[in-house]
């Protein structure tokens, strides 16, 4: 993998908090794009961990799970 983030199978194998480097390369866009959603309110929930942003990897999965994709056949 990239960066040397490895791209974990199971929650129960990745931990349950993640760095925003970790959940970039999980969803393969910039680390720039999630500060970018944390502004608008848009993307996974995130977490102040002292200074520190972390995300729950079950957070981030179930909110990939609400997206929805565009019908690109109308």
């Amino acid at each position: 993998m990239p960066n040397g983030f490895p791209r974990p199978a199971t929650a129960a194998a990745r931990g349950p908090l993640a760095t925003p480097a970790e959940i970039a390369e999980y969803l393969g866009v910039p680390v720039k794009t999630l500060y970018q959603w944390k502004y608008r309110g848009i993307g996974p929930k995130v977490h102040k961990v002292g200074r520190h942003l972390r995300y729950r990897w079950r957070e981030v999965d179930a909110w990939l799970d609400q997206q929805t994709s565009y019908d690109l056949t109308a």
